[in-house]
């Protein structure tokens, strides 16, 4: 297996927002799939697998910064890669 293929491991909490620390740009390299209770989102701004939750854009709402304002659903997170 070459290197430039292989894929870094999931983290534990990931953020799609570039200012995050939760922000593992690697992983975007590569497409990932994200099951919550079930069913594949593909809205999700931010998991944790370990606490089991998502958070997903409340509408078009954003707040005063301009950035999207985020609801907290809970239930059972596995991510994947594609």
């Amino acid at each position: 297996m070459n290197d430039t293929t292989s894929k870094p491991a999931l983290p534990d909490r990931l953020a799609i927002d570039p200012r995050s620390p939760f922000h593992v740009r690697a992983v975007f390299d590569h497409d990932i799939g994200i099951l919550f209770n079930d069913k594949e989102r593909f809205d999700v701004a931010e998991y944790c697998i370990s606490e089991g939750w998502v958070k997903v854009q409340s509408t078009k709402t954003v707040d005063r910064r301009g950035q999207p304002v985020l609801i907290q659903l809970k239930g059972r997170v596995a991510v994947f890669y594609k």
